[in-house]
């Protein structure tokens, strides 16, 4: 579609030194045969990116371009990972094994794809058909950025169930850019109000279930308490 090319240009070349920027892209194979995985490469290489052919991509070429290094590297530059994938939970497995945990996008027409992604995937931020440069705490409405953290547990001292709970952003697009909001010409601009909770979206009952679960031990714990002359009192 026409909103790939907007996708993975803006995330590599909006501000490549950002730490939201893209520093691996993965393709299914079966792009390999079509227009689409030469259109990628020419894209990114019209836009001075150089790019680094992973492995098993590097085998299915007739020619040896400049090879992966590390997939965990992070560039700060205009460099790009390429690498092709057999399915959906090869790309995922890719990403636990060689992402840092910050942001990971998928494009996809496919919204079974799109689910499994957005469940499967263990990372901080983990988006649909936009690119990983809305990975920043203003776009998210908490006003200046002061940092970014891709860990799970943050309280220190004495933890209530509050300092066990952690966030994942889930953000689905139809080919939306950060560039869209940036170029001074007003085209789109952000707009920061509270949204309903859809109770009928799947990560919704996972945190329902989540609740209870945690609600079911503390009754458990309770018990416990005041069976050993320790007196608990909920506020």
């Amino acid at each position: 579609s026409s909103g790939i090319n907007a996708e993975y240009g803006d995330a590599k070349c909006d501000y490549p030194a950002a730490c939201n920027a893209m520093e691996t892209l993965l393709i299914h194979k079966s792009h390999l045969s079509g227009g689409l995985f030469h259109k990628l490469i020419e894209d990114l290489k019209q836009n001075n990116v150089k790019i680094h052919i992973g492995p098993r991509l590097s085998m299915l070429l007739p020619v040896s371009p400049v090879p992966v290094n590390d997939f965990s590297v992070e560039y700060g530059s205009l460099d790009c990972n390429v690498e092709v994938v057999d399915s959906l939970q090869d790309a995922v497995q890719h990403i636990h094994t060689w992402g840092s945990g910050h942001t990971d996008v998928i494009v996809t027409e496919n919204e079974k794809a799109s689910k499994e992604f957005r469940s499967s995937v263990d990372s901080a931020c983990v988006f649909v058909n936009c690119s990983t440069r809305f990975s920043d705490g203003y776009r998210f409405g908490l006003g200046a950025e002061v940092g970014i953290s891709t860990g799970r547990i943050h309280a220190r001292g004495p933890v209530g169930i509050q300092g066990l709970l952690t966030t994942k952003w889930i953000l689905v697009g139809n080919g939306q850019t950060v560039e869209e909001f940036t170029a001074g010409d007003n085209r789109k601009q952000f707009i920061f109000k509270q949204l309903p909770i859809d109770e009928s979206c799947e990560e919704s009952r996972d945190v329902e279930l989540a609740k209870t679960s945690t609600e079911a031990d503390e009754k458990t714990d309770e018990k416990e308490l005041v069976k050993n002359n320790v007196h608990v009192k909920k506020a």
